[in-house]
């Protein structure tokens, strides 16, 4: 385990397009990228994704292939990952014969809004989005195979998710996450939870800062959190990791120089990747 302090360096290399797009607009994936459609019984509509898968799915069909839920942050979609912050994702999960699943969110903190009744994003990601994946592709099908990262709102909804559901996920990462939703009531983008004077129960309740007593040091699943030391939100994850220090809970902590930006972006979700690889390849 490693802790405060830690400063990691990456250097990027040439980024290769994960999807061109045609003149229509249309976006054409590479054959080990797959866009899919997930149906979502609770919100009586279907989602978006992106399925990234390696090379050696196709000529192995015996094998099966641990999974990494990616979240993306407030305004982005389910392209975000793959098209904008990490579009070598396809070259990465051949190398790591890992599967990337990329859901959309929309704005939804992925919460089950408790005022908003048509917004179910935690039963959809926890629940519906792995049981289709778990489905219709070779998964290694339990908290053994599974990891769910995020950035930004994402990264409130990866350890979110993760704390609430830890017979479904192993392990969990933010990356410049909003970890304390009650530290962001005056930004008027968290409007599924409702006016705060009004809803503080709720807010409380979903919070990543107030789900610390779901942590069990004996089965915890394993945590990385990282931010950068200029991004307007690196309060939040001292203030997170801090806590969970005071509570002798293990964790990895990344801290290094960088803002709240697509770049910062690129170079956590190497570490986080490679976070998860280890924990897969664990007994």
């Amino acid at each position: 385990m490693k802790f405060a302090g830690m400063i990691i360096v990456f250097i990027a290399g040439a980024l290769a397009p994960l999807a061109a797009f045609s003149k229509s607009g249309k976006a054409e994936f590479p054959e080990n990228v797959v866009h899919v459609k997930v149906p979502s019984p609770s919100m009586k509509k279907d989602i978006d994704a992106l399925v990234v898968l390696p090379k050696s799915y196709a000529k192995s069909p015996d094998r099966r292939y641990p999974v990494v839920y990616l979240l993306h942050g407030f305004s982005g979609n389910y392209m975000t990952w793959a098209i904008k912050t990490k579009p070598d994702l396809n070259k990465i999960a051949s190398k790591r014969n890992v599967i990337f699943v990329c859901p959309d969110g929309g704005n939804s903190w992925y919460i089950d809004s408790p005022v908003v009744p048509d917004s179910k994003y935690e039963t959809f990601t926890a629940s519906e989005l792995v049981g289709f994946v778990d489905k219709n592709y070779r998964t290694v099908a339990s908290k053994r195979g599974r990891a769910i990262a995020g950035l930004s709102m994402g990264g409130h909804g990866a350890l979110f998710l993760c704390f609430r559901h830890q017979d479904t996920f192993g392990a969990c990462g933010s990356m410049s996450g909003t970890l304390d939703l009650r530290m962001n009531v005056n930004d008027g983008k968290i409007a599924v939870l409702g006016e705060y004077s009004k809803n503080r129960g709720a807010w409380d309740e979903h919070s990543v800062a107030n789900n610390l007593h779901l942590l069990c040091r004996k089965n915890m699943p394993a945590v990385i959190i990282d931010c950068g030391t200029e991004d307007h939100l690196f309060p939040e994850s001292e203030k997170v990791h801090r806590e969970m220090l005071g509570m002798r809970l293990p964790h990895e902590y990344i801290t290094r120089p960088g803002a709240h930006k697509r770049p910062y972006w690129n170079d956590a979700i190497d570490a986080q990747i490679l976070f998860f690889v280890k924990y897969f390849n664990s007994k």
